[in-house]
């Protein structure tokens, strides 16, 4: 059987951190320009951190916020690790979660090698403090993944994705060789774009007729079925 690569979203697909991204936001604000976060933003739901920054800069009246970008985010990237005990009081994880990556890790055997790692809008750095925080790094390789600081659109970080994870494991994880899991039509078009599947999980704001109007190829409820996880992620 071809190899897998399992590609997770963070925020309302494996965890909730209770505004902890948007307390980062504010300080790298206060500390880069001594300006505060601006009001009357957009949505924040399935865009990556490039995409979000641009926004924040420019409403907070930034000069020119595509060449600060690299500066906020580098500041943004060393405030996070700071916030491991933020994310850890604050945040919890989502129903079901802990036990499916275990479920799913445990699908590697010597005729299948699958791999998990996450594909999402946070920077590295604010999605390794997640992830490790609340305890659910053990089966995820965090290399293999792509993350928030990329791009501003979301299906530009499956290649990169993929890319990492044949470098470390030496397999072809092309087309529906990789699955993306998440909660919002972003990572489901971010799927459909790539030629990847996906699950669509309704753990977030968007319901299950809207991630499967979106084209998901599953849609579950949440993760608290095991089985059912099992079952998505690794259907052809």
């Amino acid at each position: 059987m071809r190899p897998l690569l399992v590609l997770w979203d963070v925020d309302y697909t494996l965890v909730a951190t209770d505004g902890v991204g948007q307390y980062l936001y504010e300080v790298a604000l206060s500390e880069l320009y001594g300006l505060d976060m601006p009001t009357g933003l957009g949505s924040m739901a399935g865009r990556t951190d490039t995409s979000i920054a641009l926004e924040v800069l420019a409403a907070a009246g930034v000069p020119e916020p595509a060449t600060q970008i690299g500066r906020f985010q580098q500041v943004l990237g060393g405030l996070a690790p700071g916030l491991h005990t933020m994310v850890a009081e604050r945040g919890r994880v989502l129903p079901g979660v802990a036990a499916a990556l275990a479920a799913v890790a445990g699908q590697t055997s010597i005729d299948r090698l699958v791999v998990q790692s996450l594909l999402t809008g946070n920077i590295p750095e604010m999605a390794r403090v997640k992830v490790a925080a609340l305890g659910l790094a053990e089966h995820l390789d965090l290399a293999a993944g792509a993350y928030g600081d990329v791009s501003p659109f979301r299906a530009d970080l499956v290649p990169v994705a993929r890319k990492n994870a044949a470098l470390r494991y030496g397999a072809d994880f092309s087309g529906r060789g990789a699955v993306l899991v998440g909660d919002t039509p972003s990572d489901i078009e971010a799927a459909a774009v790539s030629g990847a599947r996906s699950v669509g999980v309704a753990t977030g704001r968007f319901t299950m007729d809207e991630l499967a109007s979106a084209g998901a190829d599953v849609v579950l409820t949440d993760l608290t079925s095991t089985d059912a996880v099992v079952a998505a992620v690794l259907a052809e």
